[in-house]
């Protein structure tokens, strides 16, 4: 039954996590300098730059360099405008990554309000802001702002005449006060503009995209004259430019058409250009320096050609372009080196990468060294260890030892669940029946309460090895959701039994109300406390997306205000608009989101109870499922609140439910696992679970110089398998039957080792299980708390380890000691 294995994974660290911080603070190498002006390395003279654009939730500049051999001369930022005290800290980080490795920053200014919006005001904050975190750096940067407007994409798409009038505030602001940054103009190639239906002109938006008079807005239209916003704001032009055979429809992976690139840039300069020859409009004619953001598709779910042919084809047709005497304007080639999704039926994993598996990060490593674009350093780096110092980022294992790993795993679990066959009634360390409550829930769900705790205070240290996806691809959060669901149909079916239905109604009903008062009690102590001057809320009053939210991977790094618009309490007269918003629970910690997903389950529970006691357990399965399909398939969501974001309320119900379906008849379940057919889909079970546990420890993503992982998978096959069966937000099919695998096998070892693991664990898991809510609400606070202590930002392993232990241990006596009780909800 796998006890001391699986206990080992939950205390000892095994596999990296994907980090809670938004960037991974490690040491770089110390490369040769670079002599040359600062002021000028903008517009490099040997070549263009070869640049890269990360998910930097869990990659980092250093980690890119080893894959490559070299830096990247540039590295790709995306913040938001206006920027709020988290999006400074994060990219100062950033901007500490790129210092390290003498390399210059893209930093993307994206729009969070409507372009209207941006004004003098919005624009000197901005450039106030980019000022303190880049001006004492005397860092040269290229901004790019609102890249892509002719596209339908972006929220500030398609507004011609509110984007010329932003961009021009903003690059005026931008020029008066930072000498050492271009202003980069981007839009998307404009082959499939204006990447709509033909619209008819009825509208002056309209009317300004009908550049030929048509009467329709086609591709016959310009698609970039009404978004340039001019020469005398404009330093730089850019331009997205992919190759991507797809459509937007389905996956198909494709060799780029000799020429290619050239024809879709255009020629390099003309008397009279098309409208599709950006290169001459923009560059070639006006000797305009030019950016490039490019990549090639491929999907390994995709019939077609080979992942090399397909990009290797691509970049060598823009390096070829990079050559003297073609398109000598082209500045930097800033290439997309990460995964993401597109939704078409289901999802694609879609892998744009250069350097995220071996074979394509030889080859393109390969190619750059017999080609002119330029790779880092350009700049002294800042920050570096000195020469000769070892730089440790976390071990992997591979080969024979690696295999030697597995092997003895699955000797280990083997063995246990023999021994727990044969030992079946004749040792005293099983598990034996309480009275009152079932202590193997209880324990099962403190262990899922620390790893909650682990995830949301979100420090890099030991315990994150041994808490985030290290028994398979699962988070403490499903295994909550599971195991509540649990606990409602074990309490509630001697009520039903008794037929006692009103009663239950009434108690679900007010535990309901409870946990919705305290969810509004929490957002509001937090807003108040992060108006105190020497609080800094940043911790739990924003979120850096990790790529596992409603938008997919693509908006990694993100940074989103969970308070919009809280400010209007403090107003007068009050806009009645904010109640509305704390009415639906729109606002709120990140670490505390879940709770509107469970007041809504309970307040549906009364009908899946009834339902279960008048055995209909099938059709309430059966429909928890259906929905669970639907909404996999369409991404519906039900509610407006900030929860349905994490938690699509048509999702994660299924967990739930059947949790309460299982925690109804849990004694029939625990009966039929001891016959004959039981035991095998058991053992069926047990070695699914082992698989898919190390399978996880492959994760190729290292936090700290104590990760180790094995490194059997490659690790761009890992990341295809993880985006398409083991997202987390939408509960993937791999991810949900993982959580299932895991609380049977679970259930299994504390079963069939009760008594030691008692002992052992039993006096600390169990009573934070038993006042789970009182944790969960408590442990907010203890986030803030982390987030104002500036020395656990340093990513320190073994500080922030110490700080968990402390963590922890006051959260135990708390709960022992009753610590506000009779206060706090538990």
């Amino acid at each position: 039954m796998l006890a001391a294995l699986v206990l080992a994974l939950v205390i000892a660290p095994a596999v990296p996590p994907a980090s809670a911080l938004p960037f991974a603070t490690l040491p770089s190498m110390v490369p040769a300098a670079v002599d040359g002006d600062a002021a000028d390395v903008l517009d490099s003279p040997n070549g263009s730059y070869f640049g890269s654009i990360l998910n930097w939730a869990d990659d980092s500049a250093q980690s890119q360099a080893d894959r490559l051999g070299s830096p990247s001369a540039v590295y790709g930022y995306d913040a938001p405008v206006p920027m709020t005290d988290s999006s400074k800290l994060y990219l100062d980080q950033f901007l500490d990554q790129v210092q390290r490795q003498g390399a210059l920053p893209v930093i993307t200014l994206t729009p969070t309000v409507a372009l209207a919006d941006v004004d003098q005001g919005v624009a000197d904050s901005l450039v106030e802001d980019l000022v303190e975190v880049i001006g004492d750096r005397e860092l040269p940067s290229y901004l790019r702002f609102a890249p892509n407007m002719n596209g339908t994409w972006t929220p500030w798409g398609q507004q011609p005449s509110a984007y010329r009038q932003a961009f021009t505030v903003v690059a005026e602001a931008v020029h008066a006060r930072l000498n050492n940054a271009v202003m980069v103009w981007s839009p998307a190639a404009g082959d499939a503009y204006p990447f709509t239906r033909a619209r008819p002109v009825d509208t002056d938006l309209l009317r300004e995209l009908d550049t030929d008079g048509s009467g329709v807005v086609d591709s016959a239209d310009d698609a970039y004259a009404p978004y340039f916003p001019g020469a005398n704001v404009v330093d730089w032009v850019g331009l997205s430019l992919y190759h991507d055979d797809t459509d937007g429809g389905a996956a198909a992976n494709v060799v780029p058409a000799e020429g290619e690139f050239a024809s879709r840039l255009g020629p390099i300069s003309a008397e009279v250009p098309t409208d599709d020859d950006f290169y001459a409009r923009y560059s070639g004619n006006t000797d305009t320096p030019m950016l490039l953001e490019t990549a090639a598709f491929y999907s390994a779910s995709a019939a077609g050609a080979t992942e090399l042919e397909v990009k290797q084809t691509w970049w060598r047709q823009v390096f070829a372009g990079s050559e003297d005497g073609m398109y000598d304007n082209l500045g930097v080639v800033l290439w997309r080196d990460t995964t993401s999704t597109r939704g078409v039926v289901g999802e694609v994993s879609i892998d744009w990468s250069g350097t995220l598996g071996d074979q394509i990060a030889d080859a393109l490593s390969d190619d750059l060294a017999s080609g002119s674009l330029v790779l880092g350093p350009v700049l002294e780096p800042v920050g570096t260890p000195a020469q000769g110092t070892a730089v440790s980022t976390g071990a992997s294992i591979t080969g024979w030892p690696a295999w030697l790993v597995v092997v003895g795993v699955a000797l280990a679990a083997s063995g246990l669940f023999a021994w727990a066959l044969l030992a079946r009634n004749r040792v005293t360390v099983l598990y034996r029946e309480q009275q009152n409550r079932d202590l193997r829930v209880d324990m099962f769900r403190g262990i899922a309460i620390v790893f909650v705790v682990v995830n949301h205070v979100g420090l890099i240290s030991l315990f994150q090895n041994g808490t985030q996806e290290a028994v398979g691809m699962v988070s403490g959060a499903e295994l909550f959701v599971l195991l509540s669901g649990v606990v409602l149909g074990m309490v509630y079916r001697p009520r039903l039994e008794a037929g006692k239905l009103g009663e239950v109604i009434i108690r679900t009903g007010e535990r309901a109300w409870k946990l919705y008062r305290t969810a509004l009690v929490v957002v509001l102590l937090i807003f108040l406390l992060d108006l105190v001057p020497f609080v800094n809320g940043v911790a739990v009053t924003t979120y850096t997306d990790q790529g596992a939210g409603v938008s997919g991977s693509s908006a990694t790094g993100r940074v989103y205000d969970l308070y919009t618009n809280a400010d209007q309490l403090l107003a007068y007269p009050v806009n009645p608009q904010i109640f509305v918003d704390l009415a639906m629970l729109r606002l709120g910690p990140w670490q505390f989101n879940v709770m509107g997903l469970y007041v809504v389950l309970l307040a549906v529970s009364p009908l899946i109870l009834w339902a279960l006691s008048r055995r209909w357990a099938v059709g309430i399965l059966a429909c928890s499922w259906g929905l669970y399909a639907v909404g996999a398939l369409t991404h519906w969501r039900l509610l407006p609140s900030q929860f349905e974001d994490s938690f699509p309320v048509l999702i994660w119900q299924v967990l739930f439910v059947t949790g309460i379906v299982a925690g109804y008849h849990r004694r029939e379940i625990l009966v039929w696992f001891r016959t004959r057919a039981g035991t095998i889909i058991l053992g069926l079970i047990v070695l699914a679970f082992v698989a898919l546990m190390l399978f996880s420890w492959n994760n190729p993503y290292l936090s700290s110089a104590f990760d180790v992982r094995l490194g059997l998978v490659p690790d761009n096959t890992f990341r295809l398998v993880y985006d398409s069966l083991f997202e987390r937000t939408y509960l993937e099919i791999g991810r949900l039957v993982n959580v299932l695998l895991l609380v049977v096998t679970g259930f299994a070892v504390m079963s069939a080792f009760w008594r030691p693991l008692y002992a052992l664990l039993g006096w600390f898991f169990i009573p934070l299980g038993q006042a789970t809510l009182y944790v969960f609400i408590m442990h907010v606070f203890f986030a803030l708390l982390v987030g104002n202590i500036a020395a656990l930002a340093t990513g320190n392993t073994w500080l922030n380890t110490a700080a968990y232990i402390a963590i922890l241990g006051l959260l135990w006596v708390m709960v022992k000691t009753r610590f506000l009780f009779k206060v706090v909800p538990r």
